[in-house]
């Protein structure tokens, strides 16, 4: 099992870019955009063919950031 990548490296929120969302680091890509890409049906590699500035720890560190807001959100019990 690989450890849990620290996406603090590559992920940035600078509210100058993209009004604030959370970007890869050096460019105007969200992890929104990268998530939804993948939800898609791209894989990896096509999405690093169409975006040359990614890289495949780039694409990674959107899951574990998405993985990361996921834990913190409140669980809200259903009535």
């Amino acid at each position: 099992m690989r450890a849990t990548m620290d996406y603090r490296e590559r992920i940035v929120v600078d509210p100058e870019v993209r009004f604030g969302k959370p970007c890869v680091r050096g460019t105007r890509i969200t992890v929104g955009d990268v998530l939804s890409y993948l939800a898609s049906g791209m894989t990896e590699k096509e999405i690093l063919a169409d975006f040359p500035q990614l890289t495949s720890d780039d694409i990674h560190a959107c899951l574990a950031f998405a993985a990361e807001r996921e834990r913190r959100l409140m669980s809200v019990p259903i009535a």
